[in-house]
């Protein structure tokens, strides 16, 4: 069953402006100290989302809510839809003073079981934000599921499974005509390319070491 959000790009679009309009219209979210900090800022701000991101989807959008998550778990919030479709929202926040940030989204071995379900939706929401002494100013709302993310601005990174990442937070690059299907299709691709390249990696580990194993079995204990 496809989604009324996100297979209507107006509603997307007006769940984004909300959410920019609320953030900017919000008093007080930050103070000194975490103004200062870029960690501490994208936690005050995920925590004023997780706290009316219900209304801000509205009552046509979501029939149950959830905001309470493990701190390793794939989402920060969660809702179902008046349909009974399933959405995790990964809420990543991006400092544009910072230039450059690599933010990892799920392991792609997750993201796979979790797509068996076609119900299942994991949603990745970007703000880009700067900060003025303590007045935050949010340029920019990306909210949309992972596959509409396009595989130009993605990459994979050497952790476990295999980390999906986004490439550079400043280049988000939104594709909302590609299928889920071709899209992981193009991720197993992606990652048969990946896996040998992290073979030949482990291979010149297992001959570095086995060299410098040589070289302390060449020496006395002392």
């Amino acid at each position: 069953m496809k989604s009324k959000i996100f297979g209507n790009i107006a509603e997307r679009e007006a769940i984004e402006a909300r959410i920019t309009d609320f953030l900017n219209s919000a008093a007080d979210v930050l103070s000194a100290g975490t103004a200062a900090s870029p960690r501490a800022a994208g936690d005050a701000i995920q925590e004023l989302l997780s706290a009316n991101f219900q209304s801000l989807l509205g009552p046509d959008n979501c029939a149950e809510y959830s905001e309470s998550f493990a701190r390793r778990a794939m989402a920060d919030l969660a809702f179902t839809d008046t349909t009974g479709l399933y959405y995790v929202v990964d809420v990543k926040t991006h400092r544009l003073s910072t230039k450059f940030n690599m933010p990892n989204l799920t392991s792609v071995e997750r993201l796979a079981r979790f797509y068996e379900e076609e119900k299942n939706y994991f949603v990745i929401m970007m703000v880009s934000y700067d900060v003025e002494g303590t007045k935050m100013k949010v340029h920019k709302v990306h909210f949309a599921p992972v596959e509409f993310l396009d595989w130009e601005c993605l990459t994979i990174g050497a952790l476990g499974w295999g980390q999906l990442q986004i490439a550079n937070s400043n280049v988000i690059t939104i594709n909302n005509t590609i299928t889920r299907r071709k899209w992981m299709l193009t991720m197993c691709d992606e990652l048969l390319e990946f896996y040998p390249k992290e073979i030949a990696k482990i291979g010149d580990r297992i001959t570095y070491f086995r060299r410098i194993k040589e070289n302390w079995l060449a020496r006395a204990d002392e």
